[in-house]
């Protein structure tokens, strides 16, 4: 298998258990489809979440900073829904449950992923200025969590629902999909007076 996932830190798998063993102890209620579950839920599939706050027209490296891990949670077959995680002063603790679309759009992307050639480092890359989350493929695989870019030839998979004229669950590398997003970006041109 060419995806070498890093281990979430012992508190964020500590946190998101804490919450599916006693929704009393955080103050978000279970998604809907956590309380129709039936038996048992386990977290798994943890990923680092890096969000990507500017996009800029220039060549130069996009830059990112960890925010949170998201674990998906499954529930027999399936995965039903995702916890998230946040860093606080404190360390790793619990945010917040939530279900959609990225659960199986992230699902599907990481069966797309692991069936292609290269190793990668499978990471969750937000993009809030297109309203977009992709799943981010680090062609480093021993780099921390932490840290690291996007690097040219690293693959970014837009996941489900993606920004209109960028296909969900089509791999890009970086130094392709950069430019379709920073072109989403621009302002339109100006419509010259009229005479």
């Amino acid at each position: 298998m060419p995806l070498h996932a890093l281990p979430a830190p012992a508190p964020v798998l500590r946190s998101v258990l804490a919450a599916l063993g006693s929704p009393a102890a955080v103050s978000e209620d279970r998604t809907p489809a956590l309380r129709s579950v039936q038996g048992p839920v386990s977290p798994e599939s943890p990923l680092p979440v890096h969000v990507l706050d500017h996009i800029s027209p220039t060549p130069s490296t996009p830059a990112t900073r960890l925010i949170g891990w998201r674990v998906l949670i499954r529930a027999d077959e399936r995965y039903v829904a995702a916890a998230e995680t946040r860093l606080t002063t404190d360390g790793w603790a619990f945010s917040h449950f939530f279900e959609g679309p990225y659960i199986s759009s992230t699902e599907r992307a990481l069966r797309q992923a692991e069936s292609m050639k290269t190793p990668f480092q499978p990471r969750l890359l937000s993009i809030p200025a297109l309203y977009m989350f992709t799943l981010w493929l680090h062609g480093d695989t021993e780099a921390d969590a932490a840290s690291g870019t996007p690097q040219p030839t690293d693959v970014l998979v837009p996941l489900a629902p993606a920004p209109p004229g960028i296909a969900a669950h089509r791999p890009h590398q970086v130094a392709e999909l950069l430019p379709m997003m920073t072109s989403r970006l621009a302002p339109p041109p100006l419509l010259a007076s009229p005479a």
